[in-house]
Order: C-alpha cells, then structure tokens, then sequence
C-alpha cells in the first residue's frame, strides 16, 4: 500500500506579500508522492537574459518570479519557460542548476534552450 501524507502548517495560510513562496510540507511513507523536482530555465524578453533556478512546482516558480518576488527577475518580468529538466529529488535538480550555471556560457544555454540537450552534458 501507498500512503501520502500532507501535512499543513497553520502559518502557511497567512496571505500577502512575501507568503507566496512558502511550501506545503510533505511526509511520504513507502510509497509514492507528487513532487515533480525540476531544473528550468526562463527567459525574458524585455532583458533579453535567461534565468535558471529549480524547483518543485514550476507553475508557482513563475508566478512569483512574474509578480517580482525575486529581486533578480523583477525587472525581466514577464519571463517564460523556455527548457525544463525532470528529476526524481530536489538535490539532483539542484545539482544541475548548478552545473548550467557553473558553465557560465550563454552558448551552452541556447544549445539546450534550441535542441532540448547540449552537447557538454
């Protein structure tokens, strides 16, 4: 049997700026639960900049980085998903933001923005 636990916290339920990012807190049991863990990367077109960041839900991430929740997409607003990568955790998804921006290459981005992969995977 599969179990999912969700569990939430009273304070979560507070509303204005600043409460839109706070997550819901989830416990599972030898079994399955519905986090999607991703690596993405937006792009803005007013900037012409593109961000890359991860996340657990990435229909939220957006929405906070298009009201300027972020202070860095603020300016860029708005931004639009132009790649996405699946992982089974938060950490590996993570790892990968990491590693796109430790190549530091806007080439390397518009390689996997173009293609859907890079060639320096």
């Amino acid at each position: 049997m599969n179990w999912l636990l969700i569990v939430k916290h009273p304070d979560l339920n507070r509303e204005g700026p600043g409460f839109e990012s706070q997550p819901v807190h989830i416990a599972a049991f030898s079994g399955y639960f519905f986090i999607m863990p991703y690596t993405y990367i937006l792009f803005s077109r007013k900037l012409n900049k593109y961000y890359v960041g991860a996340c657990i839900d990435l229909s939220r991430r957006l929405y906070e980085h298009n009201i300027g929740h972020s202070k860095f997409t603020s300016s860029g607003t708005p931004w639009e998903v132009v790649y996405q990568e699946f992982y089974d955790s938060l950490p590996l998804a993570k790892k990968r933001e990491a590693n796109i921006k430790k190549m530091k290459s806007r080439k390397y981005i518009d390689e996997l923005v173009a293609n859907g992969k890079a060639s320096r995977f």
